[in-house]
């Protein structure tokens, strides 16, 4: 026990004098050193009597002191900024955007193969200034620059995997893309056969054996119609059933962020089974409105259901993605419907209302599923607030190759949702690393 041991002698190298207390005073029948191993033997043994032999609430009323004081100090000096990894109180949700040259500017996303009309400086995005904000947390948390081997080896010989909508994979290639520009290149092991496609794909990262997916699923459970084909006027949405695919393979997910939302507000007919709940946006149709929040609620249960029982054990850690609003000040095919140059300041654009719901549902359902998830650890990765504040960050037209050439027509479509690569969203995984760093 650390308590008994005796400190050294400042002048160990010196023979004590002969006229020091402890060797004059008659008062002192045995020395100091063994004095106090006696001492520290009567404290232990009156420790393992109240263990032993008294009852649980004088054990709790003795014990829960000290417990709270050893972790009150271990917390504050482990988690100071800088020393030790990131403090567990830190709140990422909240903050403001600094101006920070360069901060963004960390990889090639031609070179790492993200998809065409998020690679908006490949494409001609004249102004670059988007690049250089860095989010500062409120509070003085601090949030370092992402940092690629502390990742990798945080998530040594895991499964990192991203499910959900396009935001889910907007995450995952900008993970990709940060690894990959700090000497730990990517292998790409799977993807759709169409290139273009998006929708399942697999990266290894063999320094590490790490490995990470992404899986479209944009309500996280099954869906047909509009959600693959935009064509059609809305979709079929089965609360019973998750998607087929990231279900399956749940049980092979050591890290799985979640992240949905945008679907959800979309025309959408919502079944049990074979039977009709309701439906969103669809009043046309004669079945009951029920809204958005409410099937959300129910799928992201049932997808916390899937992962926290499908094994894992300790090992396991579910992130929970808070949505990320979209931008779209004008109308879809107005060319300057979100050319915005820089963040919004603090309390210039405040969190909408359906961003806001959807919000307060993760939060929720995250700290309810806390209580049940045993040895799993549940995590909120909130970014609705610093995502709101970055209206600069999407491609615009410029999720077009030279949108604004010769013979371009005047309307066309616009990105006003995803971000551009590299781009804010790059903060998510600074934050997400925060997360991984805490949990250990």
């Amino acid at each position: 026990m650390g308590a008994c041991q005796q400190p050294l002698h400042p002048h160990s190298g010196q023979k004590p004098s002969s006229s020091s207390p402890s060797s004059a005073s008659p008062g002192y029948f045995l020395p100091r050193t063994t004095g106090a191993w006696l001492a520290c033997g009567f404290l232990s043994l009156a420790l393992l009597h109240l263990l032993c032999c008294s009852p649980p609430g004088t054990q709790q009323a003795v014990f829960s002191p000290l417990l709270q004081y050893f972790n009150g100090t271990y917390s504050s000096v482990s988690s100071a900024p800088g020393e030790g990894g990131p403090s567990p109180s830190c709140d990422y949700s909240e903050g403001r955007w600094v101006w920070a040259p360069g901060h963004a500017r960390r990889y090639n996303a031609t070179a790492c193969g993200v998809k065409d009309s998020e690679d908006c400086v490949r494409n001609g995005r004249p102004d670059t200034g988007y690049l250089d904000w860095r989010w500062q947390p409120a509070g003085g948390c601090p949030l370092p620059a992402f940092d690629a081997a502390a990742f990798l080896t945080a998530v040594r010989g895991r499964h990192v995997a991203f499910v959900g909508d396009s935001m889910a994979r907007n995450q995952a290639e900008s993970l990709v893309c940060l690894l990959g520009a700090s000497a730990f290149p990517p292998r790409l092991v799977h993807r759709d056969a169409d290139p273009g496609e998006f929708r399942f794909r697999r990266w290894a990262f063999p320094s590490h054996g790490v490995t990470v997916s992404v899986y479209w699923a944009p309500f996280l459970a099954r869906a047909t119609g509009r959600v693959d084909d935009y064509h059609l006027p809305y979709s079929s949405v089965h609360l019973d059933a998750l998607a087929e695919r990231w279900s399956a393979e749940a049980g092979t997910m050591d890290v799985a962020v979640l992240s949905a939302g945008h679907w959800f507000l979309k025309w959408a007919v919502f079944y049990n089974g074979s039977e009709v709940l309701g439906a969103h946006m669809l009043p046309d149709l004669n079945h009951t409105e029920i809204g958005f929040a409410s099937p959300f609620r129910e799928v992201i249960r049932k997808s916390l259901e899937r992962l926290l029982g499908s094994g894992g054990g300790g090992g396991r850690t579910v992130v929970l993605a808070t949505i990320s609003p979209s931008h779209f000040e004008k109308a879809w095919d107005d060319p300057t419907t979100c050319a915005r140059k820089a963040p919004y300041k603090d309390g210039e654009n405040e969190v909408d209302g359906e961003a806001a719901e959807l919000r307060r549902v993760v939060k929720e359902e995250a700290s309810a599923a806390a209580w049940d998830g045993g040895a799993a650890t549940i995590k909120v990765l909130d970014v609705t607030k610093l995502a709101t504040m970055r209206p600069d960050g999407h491609p615009g037209a410029y999720m077009h190759r030279d949108p604004f050439g010769p013979g371009k027509p005047e309307k066309m479509l616009n990105d006003c949702l995803h971000s551009c690569l590299p781009g804010p969203v790059d903060t998510f995984n600074e934050i997400l690393l925060q997360l991984l760093l805490t949990k250990r």
